[in-house]
């Protein structure tokens, strides 16, 4: 089977899941409409959403973006209860600044989803990415260490692993 062809299907798969998971379908038609835009999708845009799909089995893949999915909400609940702490302390204990972090993913999507969790993390937001260096400039509410594999530690590669798994 033609790469392209795979990459569209996993799309398929990825985009029903999400349907499925977030529509109450009571009847026939509404899960007629999420294959329908799911398809579109996946013919639209299944190429450029994941590529080079033939490098690793596509269930193995979706297994591990499925744990990545349950390792980011952990986090976000993690985060969630660390900046509601900070900000309802009475003596407002933040340290507010910015580290650079470095990664080992390649790929632009990876990348990408790295910086988007990162930012959808309460407390942290990713300002810019040098693409050559692979380095992530990150605002830290709450700054524990300026040291850039210690930062990196902290804030990175709670993620990294994980999408290394989906997306190399």
């Amino acid at each position: 089977m033609e790469t392209k062809t795979k990459s569209r299907i996993l799309v398929f798969v990825f985009a029903l899941i999400v349907w499925f998971a977030l529509t109450d379908i009571k009847d026939y038609q509404e899960a007629m409409i999420g294959i329908a835009i799911s398809l579109l999708i996946s013919f639209l845009a299944g190429h450029f959403l994941i590529k080079n799909v033939a490098s690793h089995h596509p269930v193995k893949r979706t297994i591990h973006f499925l744990f990545y999915i349950v390792k980011f909400m952990w986090e976000m609940i993690k985060a969630n209860l660390e900046v509601a702490y900070l900000v309802i302390h009475p003596m407002l204990p933040i340290k507010p600044g910015i580290v650079k972090i470095k990664t080992k993913l390649t790929k632009d999507s990876a990348i990408t989803v790295l910086s988007n969790s990162i930012t959808l993390t309460p407390g942290t937001l990713t300002i810019d990415i040098n693409e050559q260096k692979k380095e992530l400039y990150i605002h830290w509410i709450n700054v524990k260490t300026q040291d850039i594999d210690e930062a990196t530690e902290e804030i990175g590669n709670r993620f990294e692993k994980t999408l290394t798994e989906v997306f190399e």
